[in-house]
């Protein structure tokens, strides 16, 4: 299986910052010692081109990225100091998936170790999110004629409030999102459907809405191409997450989202989204199962 890493790109971040960079670097060497990335499949994404990112951003917000002129509120808002780091790391986070996904529409899926940046708007990033790369990927995919419909599975724990309001009225993108109800975001953007979960909920009732609603996403949205957003901070033993899926659960989750996607014929590009674990070997091996299982589908 094809998978893109931009862990070579780190951000240098504040001693004692939330944000677990460090993940990104781990989860690599951990599909690598596993084997799933072999042959050369393991690939660094090039950086975004300037024409791509203003498919979706603003373009005094790339500006003030570009030129490290965001306002100290503003970077508070988005949760990390400006560098110039952070803005090589944003541009190949995001690559990597736009790559990924050309991938997947050629192979049925491939993964971005990377991406999932929901909370980012046009105008602003916010919760760790500086570019949306999602919605960037969808629209160069549209722009190029290579897909005339997507579908965005967001399991990420928290609403994918950027991507919602991103897309909103746009009908030819579904955006999808299982989500903590009294979680970050606190505003919530409609998509074009949402299921907010209580927190404690665990396997079964998340696994049951899942079923329950993942046929009818899919065919509402009839998508050329699926994002899948496979967060891995829905687990029990992450500090932002105030959800009880344990790994087994959440390997459940990501085989019922590929085995739906597969009876339908619909390629998938994966991202991993977000993962705050109180260990961070455990967020590490959330991404790895969702690894694993995306590489029985090649």
């Amino acid at each position: 299986m094809h998978f893109w890493s931009s862990a070579r790109f780190p951000v240098p971040l504040p001693d004692g910052h939330r944000f677990p960079i460090a993940k990104y670097a781990m989860l690599r060497d951990a599909v690598l010692a596993a084997g799933l990335a072999e042959d050369g499949r393991m690939h660094e994404p090039a950086a975004l081109r300037r024409e791509d990112v203003l498919l979706t951003h603003d373009p005094a917000y790339l500006a003030r990225l570009e030129e490290g002129a965001m306002p100290a509120a503003e970077q508070r808002r988005l949760g990390f100091p400006w560098s110039d780091a952070l803005v090589v790391r944003s541009l190949r986070a995001a690559g990597g998936t736009l790559e990924a996904a050309e991938a997947a529409l050629e192979r049925g899926v491939a993964m971005n170790l990377a991406g999932g940046t929901h909370h980012a708007f046009a105008t602003h990033g916010e919760g760790f999110c500086v570019l949306n790369d999602v919605v960037v990927a969808w629209r160069v995919l549209r722009r190029d004629g290579r897909i005339a419909r997507a579908a965005v599975i967001d399991l990420d724990v928290h609403q994918g409030n950027g991507t919602h309001a991103l897309c909103a009225g746009d009908a030819a993108v579904f955006t999808f999102s299982m989500h903590g109800r009294r979680n970050y975001p606190f505003h919530k953007v409609p998509g074009s459907r949402d299921v907010e979960l209580e927190d404690g909920t665990g396997d079964g009732e998340y696994l049951e809405l899942l079923a329950d609603h993942l046929p009818a996403v899919l065919r509402e949205s009839r998508p050329d191409l699926v994002f899948y957003l496979a967060g891995a901070d829905p687990h029990e033993g992450d500090s932002l997450g105030r959800l009880k899926l344990t790994f087994d659960g959440l390997m459940r989750r990501d085989r019922m989202v590929l085995t739906a996607c597969r009876e339908i014929g619909v390629p998938v590009c994966l991202v991993i989204a977000g993962g705050y674990g109180r260990d961070i070997r455990d967020t590490v091996q959330v991404h790895l199962h969702t690894a694993r299982i995306a590489a029985e589908f090649v």
